[in-house]
């Protein structure tokens, strides 16, 4: 999860550096360049590396919070596996000789002779 948060985060500065031109849109705002996008992304680095210090309670927030995802991962991994071992037992099972293939009624159809 984290890993595709900083992916995300990257792939935007990257998107922000593509456009050269610096001035301002139809609209009237102005856009912002690369320097300014990298600079701007350094402060907010800097800005998320210090909310620990300015409020505890958040990061015991977010670390019971990644503790419990961390957890659910790996209940849900567990009945991954338990799942992927029973559907191999069950074809080892069907590899034994027996039949396992469902009978389908039909109806003959009947034309009158001509």
């Amino acid at each position: 999860m984290g890993f595709l948060i900083r992916m995300a985060f990257w792939f935007s500065l990257v998107l922000l550096a593509l456009p050269l031109n610096v001035g301002t849109d139809e609209a009237g705002h102005e856009t912002v360049g690369p320097i300014q996008a990298l600079f701007a992304a350094r402060e907010a680095v800097g800005d998320i590396a210090g909310i620990c210090e300015r409020k505890p309670d958040v990061c015991e927030t977010g670390k019971s919070a990644m503790h419990t995802i961390g957890a659910r991962a790996r209940e849900t991994a567990k009945i991954a596996a338990a799942m992927m071992e029973d559907g191999q037992a069950g074809d080892k099972a069907s590899d034994g000789g027996l039949d396992t293939s469902v009978a389908t009624g039909s109806v003959d159809v009947v034309l009158p002779a001509t």
